[in-house]
């Protein structure tokens, strides 16, 4: 699992590791599998909604005392991009696809929708400047 953080302490749990660190970002990632993690998980779970428990993101961020970061809507539709390109040349979709998968929308497409929202932030940047 992975986490973008504006601000982190000193010292990170052995669990967590700043991957990537930038003037005002870094990576985090956290092995969600380590059982000092799971047990953090755990003691932080509450009903997010009837029905639903789980872990808010911001409790735990609380709890690790780090800041979140909320990157801009154009560095998450890059990431987008980027994992939709990596799904469309992975072996194990290529497989599917061979064995028959054919879903009424397509990888294509989903690159094509965020192509469009990009397209869409292009066009009110440009009529707000």
């Amino acid at each position: 699992m992975k986490l973008y953080a504006k601000t982190i302490p000193q010292t990170l749990p052995h669990w967590a590791t700043t991957v990537t660190k930038g003037a005002d970002l870094f990576e985090i990632e956290i092995n969600d599998e380590h059982p000092n993690f799971q047990s953090l998980l755990e003691e932080l779970e509450t009903e997010i909604e009837p029905g639903t428990f789980g872990v808010k993101a911001e409790d735990l961020c609380s709890r690790l005392g780090i800041e979140m970061s909320s990157p801009n809507l154009y560095q998450l539709l890059e990431q987008a991009q980027t994992l939709i390109s990596e799904i469309a040349t992975h072996p194990d979709y290529k497989q599917l696809l061979n064995e028959g998968y054919s879903p009424d929308l397509n990888i294509a497409d989903a690159s094509t929708a965020l192509t469009y929202l990009e397209w869409e932030l292009d066009r009110n940047r440009e009529t707000s400047d």
